[in-house]
């Protein structure tokens, strides 16, 4: 976490040695911070002082106030932890519960759009990170904290360290994909822009590694350059990997292992996206006989 200019209170610093702890996410830790500073603001007093009815009170106003169903659950996950774990008082967010979130459809390209936006990209390292993101199905944060060691060229994988749920695993190398690693490789290493087992995708400053702000830059305008009239992200890529291996009958249980996947069942959505599979069925109305 982001170390605070204003001195930290008691109260909040018990939080975060709470969080520390159960070593959650540096990403997680400053979200449950912020629902609790927030409720906070909206109750005017310290938030230990709160009662079941303010809490209730808060998740209407949050409601009334149009938030989204995930930033509600957001919110409630984060004064959850505040309540039942740093206070000891479970009892006060007994009437605060998650809402169901609808479940969408990801957007998915085509292997042809997923050509067009890669050759788009602004320059040879975004091209390559693009190329790591759907051609290994990584997601944004997977592809920036990839560094030069974590490409294995005999066992042809890519080692994701510490990936989403802080879980390691392998992700897959394919030849094209290890022979522009190699292209981009060699081109940084001239140009000064690569340290020695540094980042595989550096930043201005070769010491940081590329952001997934920037990297979420460069896609939309590949995305905008190529004329790809879809909503697209980088997770998009890795949506479009998944569906583009269902389509091509690979396993479903293998493309749960390569995502990183803990339930099958999240693997499970890409087999109402993957539009090849449903062309190959013959609707019962081709074999109805003419009347």
């Amino acid at each position: 976490m982001t170390a605070s200019t204003h001195p930290i209170s008691p109260l909040r610093q018990r939080m975060i040695d709470d969080m520390r702890l159960r070593k959650l996410a540096d990403k997680t830790q400053s979200a449950y911070i912020r629902a609790v500073r927030q409720f906070a603001a909206y109750l005017g007093r310290s938030p230990d002082t709160a009662s079941a009815e303010d809490l209730r009170n808060y998740q209407l106003h949050l409601v009334d106030h149009g938030i989204s169903p995930v930033s509600l659950n957001a919110a409630i996950s984060g004064l959850k932890f505040f309540f039942d774990i740093t206070l000891d008082h479970q009892e006060l967010m007994a009437r605060m519960q998650p809402v169901r979130v609808p479940r969408t459809l990801p957007v998915v390209l085509s292997p042809e759009e997923v050509s067009r936006l890669i050759a788009a990209a602004g320059n040879l390292k975004h091209q390559t990170a693009l190329s790591v993101a759907y051609g290994a199905g990584l997601r944004a944060s997977e592809v920036v904290a990839l560094k030069v060691g974590d490409v294995d060229s005999q066992r042809m994988t890519l080692r994701i360290e510490q990936g989403k749920g802080r879980k390691d695993r392998y992700a897959m190398l394919s030849p094209v994909l290890l022979e522009r690693l190699r292209v981009w490789w060699k081109v940084a290493r001239a140009q000064g822009k690569m340290l020695d087992g540094g980042w595989l995708f550096p930043g201005l400053n070769p010491i940081e590694s590329l952001s997934t702000r920037q990297l979420n830059r460069a896609i939309h305008a590949a995305a905008e350059l190529a004329q790809i009239d879809k909503r697209v992200s980088m997770h998009t890529l890795r949506h479009s990997f998944a569906t583009h291996l269902l389509e091509q009958k690979v396993d479903i249980r293998v493309i749960q292992v390569l995502l990183g996947h803990k339930k099958l069942e999240t693997t499970a959505l890409y087999t109402q996206v993957a539009t090849d599979l449903l062309r190959e069925v013959i609707s019962p109305l081709e074999r109805l006989q003419p009347a």
